[in-house]
């Protein structure tokens, strides 16, 4: 990319030549060196995310608009004087609102102190005290040095491209730069010697400006930023200049999303399974209704045992690629852990590079974060096994913990804050004071209401419907009590003492399983406690959960 600077006319003209237009000639300045905001092509012309958008806020506002380009304290100081009419990017700051006026931002801008490799960091600008600072003739960082007076020599440069080739060359001690263009400007002209060594400053609101009394002209590219946002042409003149910055590479995410979709096809088949075991087990029992009762449990207690024999089997065969992930996952956990201090020495020394199609800078953050969410699934994929092979095989489990009901609530509400989100804007929680715990297993009681606050989120018809959770204690029954109740459709009478049957659900369409209130009813038995359901059509549903207290505890 050539960098030249914009041989602007001395002569404002404010109206067109007659007999083209009789509108006003808007000057539009910006800064001739700052990519990939603005910056003169190799043609000689104006370019960059912000000149693209004042060309496209002009289009549809239908302003005439020429912009130049040149160094930024010739512009600031031409817009001071009146030669232009405003700025297409500045950062904003309260002493320069004492005489500009700025429109909402169309970009965040973040600041960088620049040094050569092998320098100290920086992580407060008191380090800078006695330091020759070099920043941007009245740039944003300039102002700033001069408000906080830090006790710095500032050297002046009259664009950041000059401020790096002046530390890259040896001279003086660091160099203030807006991040973006300072890694930008750094790659293209070579300067490998510098480095990025601390970002101490806030972000900037950066956007259009224009002296004060001139505000119906910003209003005029405000609107017509704002109409840019809306149809999304914003976005595209910004994917445009940023994309190449940021996209390429290994599709991550795509690949987690197929391997989330195929343990989801591996669930779907074994709920298949099941459904068609169950709709074998009902012509059975169809056909044996002449039988006696115990007749009837023979039967139950057979489909029990056919059924663990089947869940075992299908368990065993996922357990054994899932515990295959879960060990390799760990491995390449450690395995990057050990790499991480060689790539970023490499990085420190040669600068970015190339990591899987995507640049280090972005993948030493990334990686970590993949893993961990692979490894996440992995044991999601094991913990739901071991649910169904807990269903199947109804064996005790250690109770031994003394649990917080309100802690138990809280977790369980956390984890599913998405699905509340999105089923209903009326949500209400109330905790009761000094409640006493209950001994048990926290884990399985937080199985049972996250199952509780799910079907609650699902009952829901509309997003203005109501869930409403309330935890209290009866110390007439010595009895935890935690109600959940919705405003949603409500059960019909012959489904409500249904509800704790394995199998049984209303929502077969949309895939549901009725395994969920089954082994919630399972695990609240095993506590000594009782779960009630109390509906009707059109009414909502109101579940009840009674746990009995740990006589032994004081209250939380």
């Amino acid at each position: 990319m050539g960098i030249t600077l914009f041989a602007s006319s001395q002569i404002y003209a404010r109206v067109l030549p007659q007999g083209e237009s009789s509108r006003e000639l808007i000057i539009v300045a910006g800064d001739h060196n700052y990519p990939p905001y603005e910056f003169i092509n190799s043609d000689g012309q104006p370019d960059g995310y912000n000149t693209d958008l004042t060309r496209a806020i002009a289009e549809v506002m239908g302003m005439d608009v020429e912009i130049q380009l040149g160094g930024w304290a010739e512009m600031r100081q031409r817009l001071e004087e009146g030669e232009v009419d405003a700025l297409q990017g500045i950062s904003y700051s309260q002493d320069r609102a004492e005489g500009y006026v700025f429109s909402p931002p169309h970009a965040i801008v973040h600041q960088s102190i620049f040094a050569r490799r092998g320098d100290p960091e920086i992580d407060d600008l008191t380090q800078l005290r006695g330091k020759e600072v070099i920043v941007q003739d009245r740039g944003i960082l300039h102002d700033q040095m001069l408000n906080d007076d830090v006790g710095a020599t500032l050297i002046l440069a009259d664009t950041h491209a000059d401020a790096l080739r002046l530390l890259a060359s040896g001279k003086h001690d660091y160099a203030l730069v807006a991040n973006l263009p300072g890694l930008y400007l750094g790659r293209e002209l070579e300067l490998s010697n510098i480095v990025p060594v601390g970002k101490p400053f806030a972000a900037q609101r950066y956007g259009y400006s224009v002296l004060k009394g001139n505000e119906e002209l910003l209003a005029q590219f405000s609107e017509g930023l704002a109409i840019l946002k809306n149809t999304g042409r914003q976005q595209a003149i910004y994917d445009k200049w940023f994309g190449p910055l940021q996209g390429g590479g290994v599709p991550w995410k795509k690949i987690g999303q197929a391997a989330g979709l195929m343990s989801l096809v591996l669930l779907l088949v074994l709920g298949a399974i099941v459904i068609w075991n169950r709709m074998l087990t009902r012509q059975v029992l169809r056909r044996t209704q002449e039988l006696q009762l115990q007749q009837q449990k023979l039967i139950q207690a057979d489909k029990m045992t056919s059924l663990g024999i089947l869940v075992s089997g299908v368990a065993h065969e996922i357990n054994n690629p899932c515990g295959l992930l879960l060990l390799n996952l760990s491995v390449l956990q450690d395995v990057y852990r050990d790499c991480e201090d060689i790539l970023e020495a490499h990085y420190q020394e040669q600068g970015d590079f190339d990591l899987g199609g995507l640049s280090y800078a972005r993948m030493r953050d990334e990686v970590p974060l993949m893993l961990d969410d692979m490894l996440t699934g992995a044991q999601r994929i094991r913990r739901i096994v071991d649910d169904l092979r807990d269903f199947a095989r109804q064996g005790p489990v250690e109770l031994s913990e003394s649990v917080d009901l309100n802690e138990v609530v809280a977790t369980a509400i956390r984890l599913v804050d998405n699905s509340i989100r999105k089923a209903t804007e009326h949500f209400e929680i109330s905790y009761a004071d000094e409640l006493p715990a209950f001994r048990g297993h926290g884990q399985k009681i937080e199985q049972v209401v996250i199952n509780l606050i799910v079907n609650a989120c699902q009952a829901l018809e509309s997003r203005d419907n109501a869930i409403r959770i309330e935890t209290r204690y009866d110390a007439a029954s010595k009895m935890l009590r935690l109600e959940v109740e919705d405003q949603g459709h409500g059960i019909a009478p012959e489904n409500l003492a249904r509800l704790s049957d394995p199998f049984f659900t209303t929502k077969r369409e949309q895939g549901g399983m009725g395994l969920g209130l089954s082994v919630s009813t399972s695990i609240v038995q095993e506590h000594g406690g009782i779960l009630e359901y109390y509906s009707a059509p059109g009414a909502g549903t109101r579940a009840v959960l009674s746990l009995p207290v740990n006589q032994e505890a004081k209250p939380i």
